[in-house]
């Protein structure tokens, strides 16, 4: 282990080494990081959460008023920071959390190394160092041994007890009981992606006139107006058109930050302006990926200059109810735009075409499918764009692209029409040039490893629902695969079907389907009831079904988890679901269900 300052590198393990290595890295670890606490209460935090400047005309905006962050999953903290930062006082709220010692916490992740013996420091250590020991512990144990118990350290630490959230004066965490002076004494409410409008009473405070706004909404009114935004937003492909073309902006060397639903929240990139007042970033471009649970609130500040929606199909209907309130919702990206305020859309959706009917003078459009805008042949692997109003149509070549799947045809078109689109000095030959050059982000059709036996293991876990997995099948025909297909099915607008029958067509391609989960057997009866012509095998759980899968798969033929569904009923999110699957395939033995 190499000590600096604020950087910390970590050996890789050895096989075979013994376990008390760790236990000394640890200790070693603890013993550095209360060192760091005493410099943290004399100097500055170095995570760079709340410096101040008052060169930023918006620093102290918020002096003397009172903001209300309701949901403190990682947009919210981050909100709080940034109102923090603003000069507001704070209020933190979220019903889930508990407040808990931290030790509690931690005392989790370390018993799944150590015994019970094991001595704990008892001083808080702040969360950058707690990242810093699940790092160490995940080399040595395994990333999802260690997910969960570091998740809920996170979760338990009240804001105002960490350094990384400034002064203790201007800040209140509020967990469990909601009073309703929470959002009623407040001058601001900010309102996390998660929290649906309907609770606490937001929706009735927003019609009376309080100032309610969204994390997305917070953030872009501190970021400078010069910055053009690219939002993309669909039920499905988000994620991978925000990252194709955050790609390509660095490729052609036009400065842009990637982040919203994706990665990093607005708010902690609206953040960067406030923390460093010597280096102020430069960024030209912002790409940011919205969910439909961002823009149930209107926007007022986030006004961006490309606006895409690129499909619309059941999902999320718990919270938004009906498909017509679900597109609503997607289209009032149109609603307040900037610059060339080109929107993109797909083509011959009756959802949206009736959405966007109240924003048709509001924006320039384009369709994904029709002229103006993109058209893709995926058996000549091109694509054609037309900008409106210019009459000319570029070629776009994509067979050099490298991403699986060919549904990644279209993403890589849309994300070149929209970066064409933002008018920054991008030409159709440096986008053409980039092409080779996307990477697809983790979970989509993610080629994780190549076994002994040569067989591929794929990680689709983002596919959280039917159109999703329909999407990567239809885009994998002519190979051999072992499908596997599971979690919480989602039910279809209005039907009590899950929809697992629309698989039936593209399934017939493939080697095996295995099932699991807690929607497993209803799986697997809707399969097989409908004539699936491939063998479908029905295991208890992931863990389960890729024991079996191995057993099964031959070399050259794949195994892709690409589930359908949601993960809530084994995992946290699908990114958990997809990092057990990347683990169990380099661990399990190939043993199967009998």
């Amino acid at each position: 282990m190499i000590l600096h300052p604020h950087f910390v590198t970590f050996p890789p393990r050895q096989h075979g080494a013994p376990l008390n290595n760790l236990k000394n890295l640890v200790s070693l670890f603890t013993s550095f990081a209360n060192h760091e606490m005493k410099l943290l209460n004399t100097n500055t935090c170095v995570l760079q959460c709340c410096c101040t400047s008052s060169t930023n005309p918006k620093q102290h905006d918020l002096q003397g008023k009172s903001v209300t962050v309701i949901g403190l999953g990682k947009s919210g903290r981050a909100a709080v920071n940034l109102a923090l930062a603003r000069g507001a006082s704070v209020l933190a709220f979220d019903q889930s959390v508990k407040l808990q010692p931290l030790e509690a916490g931690r005392k989790l992740i370390f018993e799944l190394a150590f015994d019970q013996s094991v001595k704990l420091c008892p001083s808080e250590v702040p969360i950058m160092y707690i990242q810093l020991i699940y790092t160490v512990l995940s080399s040595y144990l395994g990333r999802s041994k260690v997910e969960l118990a570091f998740d809920h350290i996170v979760k338990l630490r009240p804001l105002e007890k960490d350094p990384c959230f400034g002064e203790e004066g201007r800040l209140r965490t509020v967990c469990g009981q909601f009073e309703r002076e929470i959002v009623e004494d407040a001058d601001i409410v900010v309102v996390s992606p998660g929290v649906p409008l309907k609770s606490y009473g937001l929706s009735s405070l927003l019609q009376s006139g309080k100032k309610i706004m969204s994390e997305l909404d917070f953030a872009a009114q501190t970021i400078p107006k010069s910055i053009k935004m690219l939002a993309v937003t669909g039920t499905n492909g988000k994620s991978t058109v925000t990252t194709f073309a955050g790609q390509m902006l660095s490729h052609l060397g036009i400065t842009a930050f990637v982040g919203g639903n994706i990665g990093t929240p607005l708010s902690e990139i609206a953040l960067q302006y406030f923390t460093n007042p010597l280096v102020k970033p430069n960024f030209q471009v912002g790409v940011v990926e919205v969910s439909s649970y961002q823009m149930e609130i209107p926007s007022e500040y986030f006004r961006p200059s490309v606006a895409v929606v690129l499909n619309l199909t059941p999902d999320h209907l718990e919270r938004h109810g009906t498909m017509s309130n679900y597109a609503a919702t997607k289209c009032r990206l149109f609603s307040h735009m900037a610059n060339n305020k080109l929107g993109v859309l797909a083509f011959g959706n009756k959802h949206l075409m009736k959405a966007i009917r109240d924003h048709m003078n509001d924006f320039s459009p384009a369709w994904i499918g029709a002229f103006p805008g993109i058209k893709v042949d995926v058996e000549a692997k091109t694509a054609s764009l037309e900008v409106p109003g210019t009459g000319v149509t570029s070629r776009l070549r994509l067979d050099a692209l490298t991403a699986k799947g060919t549904h990644n045809y279209t993403n890589a078109a849309v994300a070149a029409f929209s970066v064409l689109g933002l008018d920054v000095r991008a030409d159709i030959e440096g986008v053409q040039a980039a092409i080779g050059k996307l990477k697809a982000p983790p979970h989509r059709m993610q080629i994780v490893y190549e076994d002994i036996h040569g067989v591929t293991w794929v990680d689709d876990s983002k596919a959280t629902n039917i159109e999703a997995t329909l999407a990567g099948l239809m885009g994998l025909k002519g190979q051999k695969s072992v499908i596997l297909l599971g979690g919480l099915a989602k039910v279809l607008n209005g039907q009590e079907s899950y929809g697992f029958e629309q698989l039936i067509e593209p399934l017939k391609y493939h080697k095996c389907v295995i099932t699991f989960g807690s929607s497993g057997a209803s799986i697997h009866k809707t399969l097989t009831d409908n004539g699936l012509s491939i063998p479908c095998i029905r295991a208890g759980n992931l863990e389960d079904a890729v024991q079996c899968a191995r057993t099964i798969a031959k070399a050259g033929d794949s195994i892709i988890l690409t589930p359908g569904c949601a993960s809530f009923d084994e995992f946290r999110n699908f990114e958990h679901r997809g990092m057990f699957f990347q683990e169990l395939a380099r661990s399990l033995p190939p043993t199967c269900l009998h």
